[in-house]
């Protein structure tokens, strides 16, 4: 069962019992940074990916199991908290070459668009805000499920990935070698796995 109740309208009235789980599923929510994970991947040289992760954010949802068109996402990114597992490269990608976390210290995406494709899969479109320039980006999600934890909390678990072009964001540096090709590419795939708490 997903998280949206796909019915129509003379479904639903039909039947008023349908979807239990999901209609108690619909509320505000807040991601839990300790258990979700926020990565990016970047082919490095023509011929291996690097992979990198942001280490401090936060955010929120909004889940309508009714009306899938009415839930929402919120989320702040650090951008100082990029970590690739190199403290240069860290350092790069924090310099005026890629992300000036100086002048452009949070990346932000607030959605515009929410989806059901069916069974767990879900689609959700927002604006992406990098180095003051923003631009529509989609995500895709799997839902994988809900459960109370050992502290009584309610919690909501997505997947998610999406694509973009680095370019668009205005993020242009790079350097050609020798062999051809550059030394990073432009395509970033984004990978989500969110834990998010629902509000009290």
């Amino acid at each position: 069962m997903g998280i949206f109740n796909r019915k129509d309208a003379a479904e639903t009235a039909a039947d008023a019992t349908a979807a239990p789980e999901t209609a108690a599923l619909t509320g505000d929510y807040t991601i839990d940074p300790a258990h979700s994970t926020l990565g990016f991947v970047a082919r490095h040289a023509m011929v291996t990916n690097v992979k990198g992760k942001f280490l401090d954010f936060s955010g929120s949802l909004r889940l309508d199991g009714g009306e899938p068109s009415a839930s929402t996402a919120s989320l702040d990114i650090t951008m100082d908290s990029i970590d690739t597992g190199s403290a240069d490269r860290d350092g790069h990608l924090k310099s005026a070459d890629f992300f000036k976390t100086d002048e452009f210290p949070t990346m932000t995406f607030r959605s515009t668009k929410a989806e059901a494709l069916g069974g767990e899969d879900y689609r959700i479109t927002g604006d992406l805000s990098i180095l003051g320039t923003t631009r529509p980006i989609t995500i895709d999600l799997e839902f994988n499920g809900a459960a109370k934890d050992p502290f009584g909390n309610e919690r909501v678990g997505f997947e998610g990935k999406a694509e973009l072009l680095r370019s668009e964001w205005g993020l242009t540096w790079n350097a050609a070698l020798e062999t051809g090709g550059v030394l990073v590419s432009d395509k970033i795939k984004l990978n989500f796995d969110i834990s998010a708490i629902k509000n009290a």
